[in-house]
C-alpha cells in the first residue's frame, strides 16, 4: 500500500530540487495530484487475477484485440502506451471479456517494461489451463521519443504459448488480429 503522504514530500521535494518553488501557485497542489494518480496508474501491484471466473464453453479460438494499456518505464518513469491484442484456444471453459482486460491493467499498472507485460499476461493465461495463447504488444514510449533518440518508433513484443508455438497453428490467427490492411505481420 502506497504512503500518499510520503509521496507528497517525495514530491515536494523534487519541485525544489529542480529549481522551481513549489509554493506557488500553479504547484501548491501538485503533491497532492501525483499521490492521487500514483494510486491509480501503479493500482496493478494490489490487483488479483480474476480469472477464476470461467464458463462452461468451449471455441476453436477467442481474440480481444485493441486493449488500451497505459504504463510506465521503469527505467525512466516516462509513459509508455498502445494496444494488446490477446487470443486464446480455451479447454472446455472460457474466461469472461472483461477479466482479459483486467488482466492488461493488472500487469500494466505497475512500474514496467513492455517485453515483461507481454510475457506475463501470456504466462497467466497459460497457466489456466488453456490449450494455447497469443499476445501481441504495440506501444510507444515517451521515454524514447522525449529523450535520447528522440523517435517515434513503435515496439512491437509477441509471447506464445501452447499449441501456438508452432508457426502452422498460429498463422490463422495472426491474419485475424492483423487482417489484411496492417502492414505490420508476424509469424
Amino acid at each position: 500500500m502506497m504512503n500518499r503522504d510520503r509521496i507528497k514530500r517525495l514530491v515536494r521535494e523534487l519541485i525544489a530540487e529542480i529549481g522551481e518553488d513549489p509554493t506557488r501557485e500553479g504547484l501548491v497542489d501538485t503533491p497532492t495530484r501525483i499521490a492521487d494518480m500514483y494510486t491509480e496508474i501503479f493500482n496493478g501491484y494490489d490487483a488479483e487475477s480474476e480469472l477464476s471466473v470461467k464458463f462452461s464453453e468451449d471455441s476453436d479460438v477467442i481474440i480481444a484485440k485493441d486493449i488500451q494499456f497505459y504504463s510506465m518505464c521503469e527505467h525512466h518513469m516516462l509513459p509508455f502506451f498502445g494496444k494488446i491484442a490477446i487470443a486464446y484456444s480455451p479447454n472446455g471453459k472460457v474466461f469472461g471479456i472483461s477479466k482479459l482486460v483486467r488482466l492488461v491493467e493488472k500487469y500494466t499498472k505497475r512500474l514496467q517494461i513492455q517485453e515483461r507485460i507481454t510475457k506475463n499476461i501470456a504466462d497467466e493465461l497459460y497457466s489456466e489451463g488453456v490449450k494455447g495463447v497469443i499476445v501481441i504488444t504495440e506501444g510507444e514510449h515517451l521515454c524514447m521519443k522525449m529523450r535520447g533518440v528522440e523517435n517515434d518508433a513503435k515496439v512491437t513484443t509477441v509471447a506464445y504459448r501452447g499449441i501456438y508455438d508452432k508457426k502452422e497453428a498460429r498463422t490463422d490467427i495472426l491474419g485475424m488480429i492483423y487482417n489484411t490492411s496492417s502492414q505490420t505481420k508476424i509469424i
